[in-house]
């Protein structure tokens, strides 16, 4: 499911944007803004996946907005004018919708998104690879499985720490990941954490030292780290 926001002050473009959204099973709509400061505030506490938006906005233009956003869902552009194409082009804009745009024009661009959205979701690692790509802002991110440290689960969000590097944010749930990683190399351990097999140091008191840093074991997941560890459970 892909959950949408629409930021517009035309009210009658955001209806329309939510009706052709009520046609898609694949697609969820949360909410229209007709500012772009209260779209901000439900951005900054709630994740989305496609964001439609309108460039020409009172007080600050849609590109601007877009760019001010710490975590930046697909974008697609509605607007009645044409000379914004170039920059679209430089936010990896999904679809650029010209108003009046029609219902058949609209699956078109929303059609895009769905096919963008399952290449993320549903890429795999393969048995014995040595990486995964993830989306990453604007475009994919190689992630080498070695340099991997441990993953902090935020929200919808995920937070993988690197060995010798910075940390990098994705959008993805915790069981989606879990899907992609091969289970005799990664285990969780608690609703908020992966950990590579290979990075434990220390297990003590139902903590986990990785790479100097304490990790807590959840009591519903004691048995895994006791099936990967072949010993009895913690206490």
């Amino acid at each position: 499911m892909i959950k949408a926001i629409a930021v517009d002050d035309e009210p009658l473009a955001l209806d329309l944007i939510q009706t052709f959204c009520q046609r898609f099973s694949f697609l969820q709509f949360e909410k229209g803004f007709s500012s772009t400061a209260a779209a901000w505030q439900y951005l900054d506490k709630n994740g989305v996946d496609l964001l439609f938006l309108d460039i020409n906005m009172p007080a600050v233009s849609g590109i601007d907005f877009y760019k001010s956003l710490r975590h930046k869902p697909m974008l697609i552009f509605t607007t009645a004018y044409t000379e914004y194409a170039l920059v679209g082009y430089e936010l990896d804009v999904i679809d650029y919708l010209l108003k009046p745009f029609t219902f058949s024009r609209f699956e078109k661009a929303v059609q895009k998104a769905e096919a963008k959205h399952n290449l993320v979701q549903h890429a795999t690692v393969a048995e014995g690879a040595k990486y995964m790509m993830l989306k990453v802002d604007y475009g994919m991110v190689k992630v080498v499985l070695t340099d991997i440290l441990f993953i902090e689960g935020l929200d919808n969000y995920l937070k993988i720490y690197l060995h010798n590097g910075t940390p990098i944010v994705v959008r993805l749930t915790m069981k989606a990941l879990m899907e992609k990683l091969n289970p005799r190399d990664f285990i969780r351990v608690h609703r908020s954490y992966i950990i590579p097999v290979n990075r434990i140091e220390a297990v003590k008191q139902k903590m986990i030292t990785v790479a100097g840093d304490e990790i807590p074991v959840g009591k519903n997941y004691e048995d895994n780290l006791k099936a990967v560890l072949n010993k009895d459970p913690l206490i």
